[in-house]
């Protein structure tokens, strides 16, 4: 039984063996009369020895250091019910208690567990195998660190990339391809603008020119109709002539 396992339930007296933990409570065992038991956090509140601090003139100790120095004392435990005597006897083993803030009450409760956990068997000692657990894992990752070189060959991976040069001709001409082809882009708008431009400068000298072109007309219109005149005449010769009556031959 370790003391790490050991704790103290509100609203019950004595010390428990924590042996399972559960969702509304917890498995004990009483280390007076070794009963289990279930006790529900709902109503009692448990507390870890190796949890509990006790108030001292200075900074606040961990209840293990007080039961140490009552284990390595000579002096004898004194009455429970006798609180003169409490105080008496932790003035002796742990001067530095401030006795103000801990009351008889308290001391009471640690002459009793002391007494339960003596009678139990109990080792007062934090348990070891967790720290050798934490120093053999840094141990190890120390260990591993100089074998493993897989940053040096993610950062080559990243380098190699930049070794292919012989596409570089490729890129310039891709780049210049596109700027050639921005720079046609740009100039459209350009052209557009001079066309537009050239259209409205030849716009007024097309309508001077029509306007020049428009005396013609009449001229025009003359030559046809003279046109028409002539072809009439030309077609009122053949009535004449068909028109004119033959002369009578004269007789002898």
């Amino acid at each position: 039984m370790e003391y790490n396992k050991i704790i103290a339930v509100t609203g019950l007296p004595g010390l428990y063996e924590l042996l399972n933990s559960k969702t509304d409570g917890a498995i004990v065992r009483s280390l007076d009369d070794k009963s289990t038991k279930f006790v529900s956090s709902r109503i009692h509140n448990f507390s870890h020895l190796e949890s509990i601090e006790i108030f001292t003139t200075r900074d606040n100790v961990n209840l293990l250091t007080v039961l140490k120095a009552m284990e390595e004392s000579p002096e004898k435990l004194p009455d429970e019910k006798d609180a003169a005597a409490l105080k008496s006897y932790f003035q002796k083993v742990y001067p530095e208690l401030d006795f103000e803030r801990v009351y008889s009450s308290d001391l009471k409760k640690m002459v009793k567990w002391f007494g339960v956990l003596k009678n139990n068997n109990i080792e007062l000692k934090q348990p070891e195998p967790a720290e050798e657990t934490v120093e053999a894992e840094v141990v190890s990752v120390a260990e591993e660190a100089p074998v493993d070189e897989k940053p040096k060959t993610k950062k080559a991976a990243v380098k190699a990339p930049a070794e292919e040069k012989p596409a570089g001709p490729a890129k310039k001409a891709a780049v210049e391809k596109t700027a050639a082809a921005k720079t046609e882009e740009d100039e459209k708008p350009k052209a557009k603008k001079a066309a537009a431009e050239k259209e409205t400068v030849a716009a007024p000298k097309k309508a001077a020119k029509t306007a020049e072109e428009k005396p013609a007309a009449p001229a025009k219109k003359a030559a046809v109709e003279k046109t028409a005149a002539a072809k009439t005449e030309e077609d009122e010769k053949p009535k004449a002539k068909k028109a004119a009556p033959k002369a009578p031959a004269k007789k002898k």
